[in-house]
């Protein structure tokens, strides 16, 4: 997939600062876009672009950097002018279950609109933006998910996070319909694969998380998985394919209950294994729990369920494919051991 005219076209990148989004710029520099990234503070710049410019010889001359914060219309005009397409990456992800779900939800879903309606003044060909099966698996729907099924935002199974992706894409799709804005979505599973900076998010965060002993022993809950490397590359063929107007795409492979995933890491990396936990937590322990955790709180509804999820829409149209789901749970944890996030004798960074 080669777009001839790629050098004449710019590509706003809002959240640059991401896992994904970062991975998104590398693949369109490579392939010859200029790529503009938002950041809320340019103070970030200047590590960004040496990540990737380490990553990316000789066409880093072709990225630049915008700021605008999201929460406000300040600096959106400015950011989208010019662009041929807007890749919309950034949205809230937080860690646990937060404490403020009204701000969690205003933030991505009003963050989303003031995006596509600066995309949509300035005329852009298409936006591609970042849902997540979080949107898809929480409903009445059965495994595997599909595009057809909708998280059910008055579920009690539906948590701040899991709303905040799904009222944002529905404003999404409205905001689309009513204005005429060509939309692409993409819903990727968990995000794992390299790092290409020194800092990582909620998702790695879960394998630096076992594998420098945090966990004693680990729930009957599991999720599906997607290397970095292929969910950017559906954006960007969602960006281009004209088959992707107005369609939202499912990217994810193999389900991993956190036991299977544990028992890839033990075998791909026996010198940690006395780190990883080695008993499941009973349900009704994790049930107990819920009241005070929030980590607890946030996967109690979803013990035992399969969330597993089907990529063939993608594969069909954007003539999309994978890597082995191992091989991004090895990425992972191979980066965080070249950072030093983990080591054999410590559980923080090197110097």
């Amino acid at each position: 997939m080669v777009d001839e005219h790629a050098r004449d076209r710019t590509v706003l990148v809002t959240g640059i600062g991401g896992f994904l989004a970062q991975h998104v710029a590398l693949q369109l520099l490579e392939q010859g876009y200029r790529v503009r990234g938002s950041l809320r503070s340019l103070g970030k710049s200047e590590v960004i672009g040496r990540d990737l410019a380490s990553h990316c010889h000789n066409i880093i001359e072709h990225l630049s950097f915008v700021q605008a914060d999201l929460d406000r219309d300040d600096g959106l005009d400015e950011a989208v002018e010019g662009c041929s397409y807007v890749i919309h990456t950034a949205s809230p992800f937080p860690p646990g279950y937060p404490d403020n779900e009204y701000a969690l939800i205003q933030t991505a879903r009003d963050g989303a609109l003031r995006v596509l309606r600066a995309a949509h003044q300035a005329q852009v060909t298409r936006v591609v933006m970042t849902s997540s099966v979080a949107a898809t698996n929480h409903g009445n729907g059965q495994a595997p998910f599909t595009e057809k099924n909708w998280t059910d935002v008055n579920s009690p199974r539906a948590t701040p996070y899991y709303k905040s992706k799904t009222l944002t894409e529905q404003a999404a799709w409205a905001f689309a319909r009513d204005t005429g804005l060509d939309l692409a979505v993409i819903n990727p599973s968990v995000i794992l694969g390299p790092l290409l900076g020194s800092s990582f998010g909620t998702s790695v965060g879960l394998i630096h998380h076992l594998m420098t002993g945090r966990f004693k022993g680990i729930p009957r809950f599991g999720f599906s998985v997607v290397d970095a490397r292929d969910a950017a590359d559906a954006h960007i063929r969602a960006m281009t394919i004209p088959a992707a107007s107005g369609q939202r795409f499912i990217v994810g492979g193999r389900f991993f209950w956190l036991g299977d995933l544990v028992a890839t890491l033990r075998d791909s990396f026996p010198k940690y294994a006395s780190r990883l936990p080695t008993s499941e937590v009973p349900d009704e322990i994790v049930r107990s729990m819920a009241a005070s955790n929030p980590d607890a709180r946030t996967i109690v509804h979803e013990l035992n369920r399969d969330l597993s999820v089907s990529s063939a829409k993608a594969r069909r149209i954007l003539n999309w494919s994978s890597r082995p789901e191992e091989e991004c749970v090895r990425a992972s944890t191979q980066s965080l051991i070249d950072l030093g996030w983990v080591t054999t004798g410590n559980t923080g960074p090197r110097d």
